[in-house]
């Protein structure tokens, strides 16, 4: 086996050398000037970054920085890991599911690595549901405290899940905006949301909130929002935790600028951002490592900041509830015992408790037996450092797909009128990288762990700022940090689907650029400015998106 997987990353490494020369010489891909050197656009990732690849596999490649730091063996280890499901194995290779858990494997909600799609009902074992429930008090706006923030729907046996994902019910409604989903040139398009609703006896534990400092029992349901949240690609992670922090800060000092010289005094985060003295008041922390704090850049909520600590590192724990030497602790509840102590307390959990945890210290008191359980802070590591830091050089190894018929004629024209109608005030075109040294809020990783992307030029089209587009059934609490646009134009052949935007309402790309119209959006300006455009004009923008 060791030799069949050496081979194997041999034979990886050649395939993206190969890719990268083939595309070098291919004059389609030229600049204008010299139709055999290509544009620094095209290397989306940066030299270190990018590879030339828009086959059904073309998120799932190495960036040629992990074979430069010998790290091609690591990668596809790590790679194994996350295609894999989690199993309720003691002992062996992907043990550890459990007890409950949102989903067996990170493949079901990233296929081929990429957006999530858009779903008709939520079962976790769907491929391709990359789907988060979002259950909080309309009153506060805050999640509930009775079942985790990404709540789960899947249980080992003789636990029970937080929810019962058979109550869950999807409802996609048309909606018209206040042009008659028209332009004027009289092409019509059409929109969808969801509706998500979840009665109170799908709840394992009693539904409680958190007011007044007091944690209250919901009662009424109506009380509750519901929201769904997809997954983004996760391909590229790694060049942009390259990016300085002092460089988002100077992109929100930009932006926070502005919006005050316009007399827009909200539109930043107050969570997060003090607008008025154009400073963070929000940084992001962790308890392994007192006194240091990062910028905010992960997530829409944008609630993390290093890759080494952000949206993947902690799915691999709090997805599968597979522990590690750092989270040797299950992940439950927002509040830590609500669904311990229904579990414990459970007829049917406890007559089966030792069978599944024979192991576990015995009290005589199964109810006291299964809350410590489920409660303790020094549960055994079923993930290992080595798995763990190879499923990381993975995560942060995977390249960009290069971009695409930048030189078509079509293209350039979209390019300009997507500046032109304001569209890169969020969508930013580029960034540099700094040095790349890399940051671990839990202390396990270095410069040496990791693959690295130091003063690399970048093409996310993303701002790292939050926004609001004040869509109807919107995102929790409206603001929504700018998706990166990078490679998205290949989704379709990669994923099957080219669903955008944060629950996969929109189909195709005019349907999410149409979403951004709203009144009171802040993109609203260009929404308007794009729908002045010509059938063809708004065509190109299209292609141009999908280019990128």
């Amino acid at each position: 086996m060791k030799k069949l997987g050496f081979y194997l990353c041999v034979l990886a490494a050649g395939m993206f050398t190969v890719a990268c020369s083939d595309s070098e010489n291919n004059e389609s891909g030229g600049s204008s000037d010299n139709p055999k050197v290509l544009s620094e656009e095209y290397y989306a990732g940066g030299q270190l970054g990018t590879v030339f690849n828009e086959s059904a596999d073309a998120y799932q490649a190495a960036a040629p920085a992990v074979e430069n730091a010998g790290m091609v063996y690591d990668f596809f280890k790590g790679e194994r890991i996350f295609e894999r499901d989690a199993n309720t194995n003691k002992d062996g290779a992907f043990k550890g599911l459990g007890p409950v858990y949102v989903r067996r494997g990170c493949l079901y909600c990233h296929p081929a690595y990429g957006h999530g799609k858009r779903q008709a009902r939520y079962k976790e074992s769907d491929m391709g549901n990359g789907y988060l429930l979002v259950i909080y008090d309309k009153q506060t706006n805050a999640y509930i405290r009775s079942v985790a923030g990404m709540p789960q729907t899947g249980a080992v046996a003789p636990f029970k899940p937080s929810i019962n994902e058979d109550m869950i019910n999807i409802e996609w409604k048309d909606y018209t905006d206040e042009w008659g989903n028209q332009f004027p040139d009289g092409e019509k398009y059409e929109l969808i949301y969801p509706e998500l609703t979840i009665p109170l006896e799908a709840f394992y534990s009693p539904v409680m909130v958190t007011r007044g400092g007091q944690d209250v029992e919901i009662t009424d349901v109506n009380e509750l929002g519901f929201r769904l949240e997809s997954t983004i690609g996760i391909y590229g992670t790694g060049m942009t935790d390259a990016i300085p922090d002092d460089s988002i800060t100077a992109q929100w000092e930009k932006e926070s600028k502005y919006f005050n010289s316009i007399g827009k005094t909200d539109a930043l985060n107050p969570a997060y951002w003090d607008q008025a003295n154009n400073k963070w008041i929000s940084y992001y922390t962790n308890k392994l490592s007192p006194g240091k704090q990062w910028v905010r850049r992960y997530t829409y909520a944008m609630t993390r900041g290093p890759i080494l600590d952000a949206a993947g590192a902690n799915a691999i724990w709090n997805i599968t509830n597979v522990t590690r030497s750092d989270r040797r602790y299950h992940y439950l509840d927002l509040n830590g015992t609500y669904y311990a102590t229904t579990a414990s307390k459970d007829p049917e959990v406890q007559a089966e408790f030792y069978n599944y945890f024979p192991e576990w210290n015995k009290t005589g008191d199964v109810e006291k037996d299964i809350y410590n359980y489920l409660t303790s802070k020094e549960l055994p590591a079923e993930m290992s450092d080595e798995d763990y830091r190879a499923l990381m050089v993975w995560h942060r190894g995977l390249a960009v797909p290069a971009a695409r018929n930048l030189d078509d004629p079509d293209v350039q024209e979209g390019k300009k009128l997507f500046s032109k109608i304001g569209c890169t005030a969020c969508h930013r075109p580029s960034w540099t990288t700094g040095p790349d040294e890399i940051q671990d809020p839990n202390g396990m990783f270095s410069n040496n762990d990791m693959p690295r992307y130091p003063n690399q030029k970048i093409w996310p089209y993303t701002d790292f700022v939050q926004h609001r587009l004040f869509m109807k059934n919107d995102i929790r609490t409206g603001w929504c940090r700018t998706t990166p646009l990078w490679a998205r134009g290949l989704s379709k052949i990669c994923t099957g689907a080219e669903d955008r935007l944060h629950d996969c309402r929109a189909r195709n790309t005019i349907e999410a650029i149409m979403w951004h119209g709203s009144a009171q959006s802040d993109a609203r300006r260009s929404v308007e400015e794009f729908r002045k455009l010509s059938k063809s004009e708004r065509e190109n923008v299209v292609k141009f998106i999908n280019a990128i």
